[in-house]
């Protein structure tokens, strides 16, 4: 099946789709690796702030994404490709997979300012504390930040085998709609 102009999303929105996806690959991989480092170590220190430094840079990322998608309608599903119950599985996996989006970066940013530690930005530049060192709400606040991790990390899963599932068992040509290639089947 060749999916036409209409049903394609813009290059901007493909752009912004595969940059972030590898940004949210790669962050959530660094994070999982974070706990082999021994605490109370300066090598630890470096790749945690590291970690809250990228992901910093990959929120503006994300903002730019999210206001992208706020302003460009994306485009509808060709008719008579899924089910009513996968459009709407579809339709919440998105809409929770940009709530994780946001919500990991403000969560890791905001328990880093209750924290002594806060951020050392690139390991150069102190950013200013604006919360006190409260272990209760860094607890609260990192605690989301972790749970976030595992939801995170299985609807991106689930997200990355739907697509699969799309491009190489349905060949429906919906992968095409967020790829840079040809304009047909993929």
């Amino acid at each position: 099946m060749t999916i036409s102009e209409p049903n394609r999303y813009d290059r901007i929105a493909v752009s912004l789709h595969w940059i972030v996806g590898a940004g949210i690959l790669a962050q959530l991989g660094f994070g999982w690796l974070l706990g082999e480092f021994e605490r109370g170590t300066p090598t630890r220190a470096l790749a945690i702030n590291l970690h809250k430094s990228t992901g910093l840079l990959l929120a503006l990322v994300i903002l730019a994404r999210l206001l992208w998608r706020l302003r460009h309608r994306p485009p509808a599903y060709p008719a008579n490709i899924m089910a009513n119950w996968q459009l709407r599985a579809a339709g919440l996996g998105h809409m929770l997979l940009y709530v994780c989006m946001v919500a990991m970066p403000v969560t890791g940013y905001l328990a880093s300012n209750f924290s002594r530690h806060g951020i050392r930005f690139f390991n150069q530049i102190e950013l200013p504390l604006w919360g006190p060192d409260d272990k209760a709400i860094y607890g609260l606040l990192n605690g989301t930040h972790d749970v976030l991790a595992f939801v995170f990390s299985a609807l991106v899963v689930g997200h990355i085998l739907a697509a699969l599932h799309h491009a190489f068992v349905a060949r429906d040509g919906l992968f095409a709609r967020m790829s840079f290639g040809p304009r047909g089947q993929f």
